[in-house]
């Protein structure tokens, strides 16, 4: 029988010790009803009201009273360094002007690899670094009741092409 979960615990609490851990990709990680493979084949039936956007850390509760943990994978991002505090905001203008998931910090933004916007980053004065880490976009960029354009493509701009007319 696989496990079910209808709870979860944001950001779990570290006495906790969880069964096992699930390591996702932020674009994995927005849930509400899934199934969800463990690394011993087990399996957990996410069952939630509402959706989420796990985060690394969080914690599923299952029926049994265990616990399974959240982990974000690790991702090739850009890490995007400011000349200061007024720039950071209009780097972030620029990204959320085109919708793309980004983790805004006080000192930096993360998004994924893209060299287009890394070309227009660079020529709004920011420095672009190659990073692998984990990413934790705001929440914002789920909005629409998530749709994800599916920029693993690479080829997310542009967004003719998707529809047919069905006469």
């Amino acid at each position: 029988m696989p496990y079910r979960s209808t709870q979860i615990l944001a950001p779990g609490p570290v006495d906790k010790t969880p069964l096992h851990t699930i390591a996702l990709p932020h674009d994995q990680r927005h849930l509400r009803r899934k199934l969800l493979h463990l690394d011993n084949d087990d399996v957990v039936m996410l069952d939630l009201k509402e959706p989420v956007m796990l985060a690394d850390g969080d914690l599923l509760v299952l029926d049994t009273g265990d616990y399974v943990r959240i982990t974000a994978t690790h991702e090739p991002l850009y890490d995007i360094h400011p000349r200061d505090p007024l720039h950071l905001i209009e780097l972030a203008w620029h990204l959320g002007n085109r919708h793309l998931p980004a983790e805004v910090r006080e000192d930096r933004i993360l998004i994924l690899r893209d060299p287009v916007i890394k070309a227009m980053l660079e020529g709004l004065g920011a420095t672009v670094a190659e990073v692998t880490e984990p990413f934790q976009p705001m929440r914002g960029a789920y909005h629409s009741g998530g749709h994800n354009h599916g920029h693993s493509d690479g080829h997310s701009h542009g967004h003719g092409g998707h529809h047919h007319a069905h006469d």
